[in-house]
């Protein structure tokens, strides 16, 4: 089977998964991604670390993922977050996720037990073996306590379903040197909002990016002025919303961006243990930098 490269170009929203009652709250999931498509998204990213995966139980993950490619209809691509510290489970999900009809998945590294550079390797191929749709490797030490090298990025971007990585590492001398290593095999898309245009300036395709929960449009405009070459425009946006973008992080994500994405009504303020809702002063700033661009009143 050809697989399609690249899956996407632009700006993917990394979904929120919204909650009602202690449950996936499918009416609101529904309103979301409506709200992401008509706002011209370019991909979806369901059930990424934005989405609260790992409070989600196997059947609420494979059902959330099912119900967006049911729902998405092909308007979009909807890459399904399948990576897992145990590489059979991401072997197991990912196959699930490519008969639900996924467009791509989306591989973290390995998180908690971790692995060595040999052991990355093994892992992604593994999963890439498993199923014949493009794979999107994550890179995410921050929260992983791992971080690919560019040696075994060369080696990973050998296999024919590896077609992307979200670089999150936050570590710009690192991407500089991926894009260099692997150009034509592996294509990159920024993992933080905060660096598309410096990242996307150097060759990168694309943002999946938390920021779109709240304003899609604006993402996709800025990763779309970049693709054009208009570099000055992507560079005026991005300093724009700049301060937007730092108070989506001022708590571990996704708590403040789900907290946006409750104050403009699409979902309730809910998480699951042990993520918590901010206080009200956290909350206020967080509503001031909304305010400034005109989300909320």
């Amino acid at each position: 089977m050809s697989i399609n490269k690249p899956i996407f170009k632009g700006a993917g929203t990394a979904l929120i998964t919204p909650f009602k009652d202690g449950a996936v709250d499918y009416a609101a999931l529904e309103n979301m991604l409506e709200f992401q498509i008509n706002g011209g998204i370019d991909a979806l990213i369901i059930c990424g670390t934005t989405g609260e995966p790992a409070t989600l139980d196997d059947d609420e993950h494979k059902r959330v993922v099912e119900f967006a490619v049911e729902k998405v209809n092909k308007r979009v691509p909807v890459i399904a977050g399948t990576g897992s510290n145990n590489t059979q489970y991401a072997v197991e999900l990912s196959k699930f996720a490519e008969k639900a009809g996924a467009d791509g998945l989306l591989l973290v590294t390995p998180y908690y037990n971790k692995c060595s550079q040999k052991g990355i390797v093994s892992h992604f191929n593994t999963v890439a073996d498993a199923v014949n749709i493009p794979c999107i490797v994550y890179n995410v030490p921050g929260r992983t306590g791992f971080c690919i090298s560019v040696d075994s990025y060369k080696q990973i971007a050998k296999h024919e379903n590896i077609v992307a990585t979200k670089e999150a590492s936050g570590n710009l001398l690192l991407m500089m040197e991926v894009l260099e290593a692997c150009a034509g095999d592996i294509d990159m898309y920024s993992g933080d909002d905060q660096q598309v245009v410096p990242l996307m300036s150097m060759g990168a395709i694309g943002v999946i990016s938390v920021f779109s929960n709240i304003m899609p449009g604006e993402a996709h405009k800025m990763a779309k002025a970049c693709l054009d070459g208009d570099f000055k425009t992507a560079a005026q946006m991005q300093l724009k919303y700049l301060r937007l973008m730092n108070g989506l992080f001022m708590q571990v994500n996704p708590i403040p961006v789900k907290t946006a994405v409750a104050k403009m009504g699409l979902c309730n303020n809910e998480f699951r243990m042990p993520l918590c809702p901010m206080d009200a002063a956290d909350d206020e700033k967080l509503f001031n930098l909304m305010r400034e661009q005109g989300l909320i009143k």
